[in-house]
């Protein structure tokens, strides 16, 4: 959640660029796009002349269908009744729908000093802000602020023995009802109340976030989707921006009204259109752009990347083409929100397509932690990921990692699945933390102390495979003939295992290895990768085998996604888990015919999921730095 100030953008120069139209973006079919203003632009609406040339230019360059009126941002920064009056009215001349929004910050600039909702003072405030909001609007979002990092002596008094995690998680669910829905509801019995979620999701009950009460007190949620730099202090993968809206979909099904993305930390326009795609592959209903100062900034013209002239996903030079207007006018792109308009265009043409996300589940008990944010390091591995809050015991597979531990009945639900003849795989992590609760009963494999330096891999009974540089794992035993590596890394004539299984009555329980360094996982070798997603993606109907870094996407409808997140094209093998005849290219409308790699790696239980030994078929496919394609298989 934390935004870094952006660099300074200059508006490129645009007239060698050919005199062609692209295609207007006069609203799109599969979703709604939506603008926040800060108080701080807000209350300056109440001069007409000073959001008319404003609108307008932003207008030309993106399709807004709603925009988000923020009321209170920051101590004494509540924007008056009058002014939210003209500023409705505004938008409602052009069609535009309104909504409200709250920051319930006290000082945002001051590391984000939030209200103490132990002190009574701060309460009254909140109740007054949220109840003037409600009697302007009909719908109120509150932004990722409504968390609490106060330890003033109140809060440390109030606490007492309890840790601040069970603190703050039942003060905040007890401030919602009482402080936030309750007032707004009777002062507006029609409001309908959004809380937007931040993209720290793995450390939100620390700060009173609620996942387990909060969805069931507001009327939707909205999901913060922006994942920046991955370099950045926050160090989001990519993919993250995708599966966590997936997983708070799984929070509240149907109610998760959409994505929001900024601009912060964008080293390269690319990476500001991979936040937005994604978004838009996990089927968000509405993507809202912050804030109305960002997508004014100046187009800072082509970013001198390694791929900027290859025909990749985000294409700088065609973005640049003149708009044409209903009206038959043409106007020059000027502004990031054309790069906005420009990606939801792409997206919009096949998005309809696509039918229902589908992934390895993934469970994570609420407030729980542990290996954090290790699924959307294997999902830039290329092993489609979904997260959910209760055990999926219908699933043939189950990936857990040391999330679960919260559990406390963990291993028996464990153990009910392997009876039931399906399979679970566990983390490194998750070992670690159940060794001594009872998963010895399973198997008697134990996470040791001992670290192993690595660069040598063997996946089954096949060669080995080298990567560059070491990394770093635990080493974990395991008796023979009882368990069985599946993959091994390779240290001279010694060995630990990196995937190991053993069985239980009808099922499988395996054990994935996981570097020191989370990162480390995209070096594996291919045939490595290939390997674990043969394990994880039972039921999927389709497996990418390719290096890490490259994603893919899977729905329910035979259509799917691969993206990749290199500076350079990579070649890669699409497995389908039946014969068919090709996959057609949704962008392109090519189709393509099978041939290419994709054969099994080798192991005592291999296979492809479920389909074992079954007919597959394999599709070589090239994608370029930082694009996706689209297919359907025919």
């Amino acid at each position: 959640m934390q935004r870094h100030a952006a660099s300074v953008l200059w508006i490129a120069p645009i007239l060698s660029l050919p005199s062609l139209l692209v295609s207007p973006a006069w609203g799109y079919d599969n979703f709604q796009v939506s603008i926040y203003c800060r108080a701080y632009e807000t209350r300056q609406m109440g001069d007409p002349s000073w959001i008319e040339s404003r609108w307008d230019e932003i207008a030309r360059q993106v399709h807004v269908d709603k925009v988000y009126l923020e009321t209170y941002r920051d101590q004494g920064n509540l924007v008056d009744a009058e002014t939210l009056a003209k500023a409705k009215q505004f938008f409602a001349d052009r069609g535009v729908r309104t909504a409200g929004g709250i920051t319930l910050t006290v000082s945002e600039r001051n590391r984000f000093e939030t209200f103490c909702y132990t002190n009574p003072e701060h309460r009254r405030t909140v109740r007054e802000i949220v109840e003037f909001t409600a009697r302007n609007f009909d719908e109120v979002i509150l932004d990722d602020f409504y968390f609490t990092n106060c330890k003033c002596e109140l809060c440390i008094e109030a606490k007492g023995n309890k840790s601040w995690t069970e603190y703050r998680t039942a003060l905040l669910t007890e401030a919602a009802r009482n402080v936030i829905a309750g007032p707004a509801r009777a002062v507006n019995p029609n409001v309908k109340l959004v809380i937007k979620y931040p993209n720290w999701y793995e450390h939100f009950q620390g700060l009173g976030f609620n996942l387990e009460t909060e969805p069931k007190i507001f009327d939707r949620l909205y999901t913060g989707t922006e994942t920046r730099d991955p370099s950045s202090n926050q160090h989001l993968q990519q993919y993250l921006g995708y599966l966590i809206f997936r997983y708070f979909e799984n929070l509240k099904p149907g109610c998760n009204g959409g994505g929001w993305v900024d601009t912060g930390g964008m080293m390269y326009t690319d990476r500001y259109a991979e936040q937005l795609w994604l978004t838009l592959f996990a089927k968000a209903p509405e993507i809202t752009l912050f804030d109305l100062r960002q997508v004014q900034r100046g187009l800072r013209g082509p970013d001198n990347t390694p791929w900027q002239d290859q025909q990749t996903s985000f294409n700088y030079q065609e973005m640049m083409k003149p708009i044409q207007l209903a009206d038959g006018a043409t106007v020059q792109p000027t502004m990031i929100a054309r790069a906005a308009g420009y990606t939801f265009e792409k997206v919009d043409q096949f998005l309809g397509q696509l039918g229902k996300p589908v992934g390895v589940k993934s469970y994570k008990p609420y407030h729980s932690t542990g290996e954090d944010f290790l699924q959307t390091y294997l999902g830039m591995c290329g092993i489609p990921m979904d997260i959910v809050p209760e055990f999926p015991t219908e699933e043939s597979m189950v990936l857990l990692t040391e999330q679960t531990k919260f559990d406390p009945q963990i291993v028996g639900k464990i153990k009910r699945q392997l009876l039931a003849g399906k399979s679970v795989c566990i983390t490194s992590g998750l070992l670690r933390a159940l060794q001594g609760k009872g998963i010895e009963d399973i198997a008697e494999l134990r996470y040791t102390d001992r670290k192993a330096t690595v660069k040598e891999f063997r996946a089954g009974f096949g060669g080995r495979a080298q990567i560059q540089e070491e990394m770093t794992i635990p080493q974990i035993v395991y008796l023979t003939n009882d368990a069985w590596e599946e993959i091994s890394a390779m240290d001279g004539t010694n060995g630990w295992p990196m995937l190991i299984s053993a069985g239980y009555a009808k099922g499988t329980l395996y054990v994935l290895t996981i570097p020191e360094n989370f990162a480390d996982l995209y070096h594996l070798p291919v045939s490595v990768l290939s390997r674990i997603k043969d394990t994880l993606v039972s039921g999927l109907p389709v497996r990418l085998d390719g290096p890490g870094l490259t994603s893919l996407f899977v729905y329910d409808n035979d259509t799917f996604i691969v993206e990749s997140f290199l500076d350079e094209p990579v070649d890669v093998t699409v497995v389908v888990g039946r014969q068919i005849s090709g996959i057609r290219d949704l962008q392109s409308d090519e189709v393509i015919s099978p041939g290419g790699g994709g054969g099994r790696f080798g192991g005592r239980r291999g296979g492809f999921g479920a389909m074992g030994g079954s007919p597959r078929t394999t599709f070589a496919l090239q994608i370029e730095p930082h694009s996706y394609r689209v297919f359907k298989c025919e």
